[in-house]
C-alpha cells in the first residue's frame, strides 16, 4: 500500500484546526513525518480510479497526529487520492498545534473532500482547542475560503460554542465531552 492518499489526511486535521474557535495551524511538522496505518482490514489496490476500504479498528498515526475510527474510505482519481470519508461512532482526531495546545475533533462521520477543499463533521461534531470549542449537528469548513458554516441537520440541534478568556487559553477548555 503507498501512503500517498494517506499524507493527505494530515491536511484534514489542519481543516480541523482551522475550523475550531482558536484560529491556530495544525503543527506543520507532522506532514514530513512517516504515516502509520493498522486495521483489521484493508481492501483496495491505490492506483488510478478506485475506492480503498480500511477497516475495523483504524488507527492512523502521522506525528502527533491521532485519527481513530472504524472504517476509512479513501477514494482516488487518477491515481490521486480525491475523497477520505471515515465512520465510526465516533470518529477521533487529536492533534499538537503549531503552538504546542491541543486540538481534538470527534464526529460520527467526516467527509473530507480533497479536490474541493471541503471538511464537513456530520453527527454529534465537535471541536476543541483551549481557546474554545464548537459543537453542533453538522460543522463544514472551506479550506480555500476559510468559511466555516455549522448548523441543524433538519432535526432541530443547535450549534454550540464557548469562547474562552485569552487569559484562560493555557488552561483546558470546558466545552462538551
Amino acid at each position: 500500500m503507498t501512503l500517498r492518499p494517506a499524507v493527505s489526511l494530515a491536511l484534514l486535521c489542519a481543516m480541523l484546526a482551522a475550523a475550531s474557535v482558536a484560529s491556530v495551524a495544525a503543527k506543520t511538522t507532522d506532514r514530513n513525518q512517516p504515516m502509520n496505518i493498522s486495521s483489521d482490514q484493508q481492501a483496495g489496490t491505490y492506483t488510478d480510479n478506485s475506492v480503498n476500504v480500511i477497516s475495523g479498528n483504524v488507527q492512523i498515526q502521522q506525528g502527533s497526529l491521532d485519527i481513530r475510527s472504524q472504517r476509512a474510505e479513501v477514494t482516488l482519481k487518477n491515481g490521486e487520492a480525491s475523497r477520505v470519508v471515515f465512520t465510526g461512532a465516533p470518529v477521533v482526531m487529536k492533534q499538537q498545534m503549531d503552538d504546542g495546545s491541543p486540538m481534538t475533533a470527534r464526529a460520527d462521520k467526516i467527509d473530507y473532500d480533497m479536490i474541493g477543499e471541503n471538511i464537513v463533521l456530520i453527527g454529534n461534531a465537535f471541536v476543541e482547542q483551549p481557546r474554545g470549542s464548537t459543537s453542533g449537528p453538522r460543522i463544514s469548513y472551506n479550506m480555500k475560503t476559510g468559511r466555516i458554516d455549522s448548523g441543524g441537520d433538519g432535526s432541530g440541534g443547535r450549534v454550540k460554542t464557548t469562547i474562552m478568556p485569552k487569559s484562560a487559553q493555557a488552561q483546558p477548555a470546558q466545552g462538551k465531552k
